[in-house]
């Protein structure tokens, strides 16, 4: 097949997942075609059935802001026509799912569909926003398919939107033979120099992950026991973090790495990833942390719980409460093993259910469903 994806190339769990369903699909020989304004920041180079299409918005003193549906679906029309695409497939609703519709309308009598993969926050928070409500829920109910991440996001996009059409719910992946325990002594030493457990945390720094909570865990953590804290990512909330950090004079533990794109080779070192967030669909963070044999310690929100068991591969909390978290975590490390029995069946559990080997094929048999429908879905009542 010839597929085309749009997703944001930002350092968030909606570009990853796009992105490395783009790289795992060229790994089985699709052709993909990336159409963004910017490289996903998980695109690596050297693959010959991948490419990646630019959109370029211009800047013009009548619009405030630049057009960049707009410019997105002007460009989606351009590389289906050259490429002969069989479809689109846009990661995030707003505004991706617009700009295809109208690729889609543009690109008649050729037929494109297009698959719309809803993520999370453009349904809990921008889609929920009055304003986008109304072509956010026409936009959905037009895509010739629908997956969301979760049946939390599923469930939810149909009682919020009240969408009248069917959607298929086709989970996070990760890659299960690229992530795995590290046995590099001298990686954690860098770190941990005494032998130290440490303790993780992953996301793009938004207000929503709560990264002063994680420092606030990690602290009442280091009042009974020595320990380390890494810090991968970075965004808004990352000068707040640093901040606690200093307050609470914990800078000679705590590393901050920024971003990475080797986030296996950094998780595969932990002895417990830490996830305070306020909301996640999913949290793929706390997945691939899992398939490195690393617990979890994460909220009982959204759709965590159908990817952390509590009490087997991790522990829940409620958002917040930072002592429970605490309690939580130093249950494990003050463990003779520090938690590598909870660790292994993390991994055993990410095997079973969210390997790329076992999901990749999921989203392959749902194109053909969708290029073998011969009419797109029209909702009841439209």
């Amino acid at each position: 097949m010839r597929i085309g994806i749009t997703c944001y190339p930002t350092y968030g769990g909606s570009g990853v997942v796009a992105t490395e369903l783009g790289l795992e699909l060229a790994a089985r020989g699709h052709e993909v075609h990336f159409i963004s304004y910017a490289m996903p920041i998980r695109l690596t180079g050297g693959n010959d059935r991948i490419w990646f299409h630019e959109v370029e918005v211009t800047n013009y003193p009548l619009f405030d802001h630049p057009p960049y549906t707009l410019a997105l679906a002007t460009k989606m029309t351009e590389v289906a026509e050259s490429a002969v695409l069989d479809l689109l497939h846009v990661h995030y609703a707003i505004p991706h799912s617009v700009s295809a519709l109208l690729a889609r309308m543009m690109a008649m009598p050729r037929r494109l569909p297009f698959i719309t993969t809803l993520h999370g926050t453009d349904i809990t928070l921008v889609g929920n926003d009055r304003s986008y409500l109304p072509i956010t829920r026409f936009s959905i109910e037009q895509s010739d398919g629908v997956t969301a991440i979760s049946n939390y996001l599923r469930k939810r996009t149909l009682k919020e939107f009240e969408i009248k059409r069917p959607i298929e719910v086709i989970p996070n992946f990760v890659n299960c033979d690229l992530y795995q325990r590290s046995n590099d002594l001298k990686g954690r030493a860098k770190w941990a120099p005494n032998g130290e457990p440490i303790l993780v945390h992953l996301s793009n720094f938004r207000p929503v992950k709560r990264t002063t909570d994680v420092v606030e865990i990690f602290a009442r953590v280091r009042e009974k026991i020595p320990a380390k804290l890494v810090m991968i990512g970075d965004g808004p909330d990352r000068g707040a973090a640093e901040y606690v950090v200093r307050k609470k004079r914990l800078s000679k533990d705590v590393f901050f790495l920024g971003k990475q794109l080797t986030v296996q080779d950094k998780l595969g070192l932990a002895d417990l990833f830490l996830l305070p967030s306020d909301e996640e669909s999913f949290g793929l963070a706390a997945l691939e942390a899992m398939a490195c044999e690393v617990p979890v310690i994460a909220t009982d929100v959204g759709g965590i719980p159908e990817v952390v068991t509590h009490g087997v591969d991790g522990y829940l909390f409620e958002p917040r409460d930072v002592a429970s978290a605490a309690r939580y975590a130093l249950q494990i490390l003050t463990q003779a093993d520090r938690g590598r029995a909870m660790g292994e069946m993390a991994r055993v559990n990410a095997r079973r259910q969210y390997c790329s080997n076992d999901i990749i094929p999921r989203y392959e048999a749902y194109y053909d469903r969708v290029l073998n429908t011969p009419q797109p879905f029209v909702a009841v009542g439209k």
